[in-house]
């Protein structure tokens, strides 16, 4: 099976990448991103766009690249805090439509897993900008006929095997996390996961699907 990775420089999406490279059923892993991922492996191609936000608004642009793929994994996202919600919804909301119409049109019937975050707003209708954006994301991908559309709604992340946040307030948080994880996995096992398990939950997502459309923390590590 061949899988698109978006967003493959980010905490996520190198956790994802890492466990597709690992994966014997996976034969190809092409990234699309803005900037090289450091990668290097026989199954691993990637396809830089500097201009991201504006060339994927046009589905054309990526077809080629992504022709024949069985799953799309979009793991791409930005922080809310500074942006407008005109903004924030440009790159959130229109960019991952346009990939999934791209991936609708080039590849019916293929898998397209989507990271949310917990907390995502479905009445598109709450007071939180970054919310609503997301849960009007997450019901238009969920409208989609030509797709096997999943949405990953993770809470609190561990990154494992080496995977690090490009935001320095990030990096920093889960610096100051990590010796607290397993108290917080032992109090909160609904909402924690790991970067190696959402990316294995992916996969699965992939091969077999689900009969959860929108799956948390709890259903990540279970797959």
């Amino acid at each position: 099976m061949k899988v698109v990775v978006l967003g493959a420089t980010g905490m996520i999406g190198q956790g994802v990448v890492r466990e597709c490279l690992a994966d014997n059923g996976i034969d190809a892993v092409i990234s699309i991103g803005r900037s090289p991922s450091g990668v290097n492996h026989p199954k691993f191609t990637e396809k830089l766009h500097p201009n991201l936000a504006d060339e994927l608004v046009d589905p054309a642009a990526i077809e080629e690249e992504i022709a024949g793929a069985g799953a799309l994994f979009f793991c791409l996202g930005v922080p809310s805090a500074g942006m407008s919600e005109a903004d924030y919804r440009r790159v959130t909301y229109d960019l991952t439509l346009s990939v999934a119409a791209a991936m609708s049109t080039t590849n019916p019937d293929s898998t397209f897993v989507y990271v949310s975050g917990e907390g995502a707003d479905s009445t598109e209708k709450g007071r939180v900008m970054w919310a609503r954006v997301r849960g009007a994301t997450e019901n238009a991908l969920l409208k989609l006929p030509e797709l096997k559309t999943y949405i990953l709604r993770p809470a609190f992340i561990q990154p494992r095997n080496g995977a690090t946040s490009r935001v320095t307030v990030y990096r920093w948080i889960y610096r100051i996390a990590a010796p607290l994880y397993p108290l917080i996995k032992r109090i909160l096992p609904n909402y924690t996961t790991d970067t190696e398990s959402l990316g294995r939950a992916m996969i699965a997502l992939a091969r077999t699907g689900s009969t959860t459309r929108i799956l948390r923390s709890k259903d990540m590590n279970t797959l």
